[in-house]
């Protein structure tokens, strides 16, 4: 791909990853809390600490994700970081904007949680779909999966780190606030991630990468170097293009933006990604 349009490529991300925090941090201050339900995630747990202190709610998201994002920026990379703090910085700004406008969603809650757990979703897929995030149980969970990877060689799915992590948050929601926020904030949990799921295809699972190329060598010493996986290497054959290979390379939809990057560079590479659902060893 041409320097140029590359460029144009990364600032079309960044424009849309500041898209979606503004409309996911919209959600959360104007619809979810005015009914009583919270986001999940460590803008849940931000959420609960701004309730029981009585903090600013923004300078409480703040101070929550800024931890992972450094752990996230010595485990994950600079490129990774960059847009994950970008996310939550226009998230956090957001929440201080929103926070001040004086705005009721007169409904049913069971309606305004619907709704805004489907803008939240929205906004969060534009904002994983351009390798970035703006919730720090996303770091975390990819920072316990590429240890476990990189301790045992096997690949692992980030979800039963997420479910772990959110049971945890609504669970201290029940007890500590009330049931009903905890169950309509279920409600917001499964609506959004039903969204995200729709438009990032099980971001949380594991994702199968197929390149047909005939310069292996050269994307297995790239994907080696920069993302410390490895690859299956099968010699195959193109009805036009001739003697070539096929890599299957097993990573995180975080690790994504970084292998399409790698094949980018080299010219005459087809690649295509699917979701795994399981592993059978």
């Amino acid at each position: 791909m041409p320097k140029q349009a590359q460029k144009k490529k990364g600032l079309l991300s960044y424009i849309l990853i500041v898209i979606g925090a503004l409309m996911a941090s919209f959600s959360v201050a104007l619809i979810l809390l005015p009914n009583d339900a919270i986001d999940y995630g460590t803008a849940g747990v931000a959420i609960i600490i701004s309730k029981l202190t009585g903090f600013h709610l923004s300078l409480c998201v703040l101070a929550v994700f800024l931890p992972f994002v450094i752990a996230g920026y010595v485990v994950l990379g600079r490129n990774f970081t960059v847009k994950a703090a970008l996310g939550s910085l226009v998230y956090t700004v957001g929440l201080a904007f929103f926070e001040k406008i004086p705005f009721e969603l007169n409904t049913e809650h069971f309606l305004a949680v619907a709704f805004g757990g489907a803008i939240l979703g929205a906004g969060l897929s534009l904002i994983l779909r351009n390798g970035g995030c703006i919730d720090g149980s996303e770091i975390l969970a990819n920072i316990v999966v590429k240890k476990l990877s990189d301790n045992t060689g096997h690949d692992y799915s980030m979800t039963p780190v997420l479910l772990l992590f959110n049971a945890l948050v609504y669970l201290t929601v029940f007890v500590v606030i009330d049931a009903t926020a905890a169950l309509l904030s279920l409600l917001v949990y499964v609506v959004a991630t039903t969204v995200i799921d729709h438009y990032t295809d099980h971001f949380e699972a594991i994702k199968q990468v197929t390149i047909i190329t005939q310069d292996p060598d050269g994307i297995i010493r790239d994907i080696r170097e920069k993302m410390h996986k490895t690859c299956t290497i099968m010699e195959s054959r193109g009805a036009i293009a001739g003697e070539n290979n096929t890599l299957i390379c097993y990573i995180s939809y975080f690790e994504l933006p970084m292998m399409k990057e790698i094949i980018s560079t080299h010219s005459g590479s087809f690649s295509t990604v699917s979701t795994i659902d399981e592993i059978l060893r």
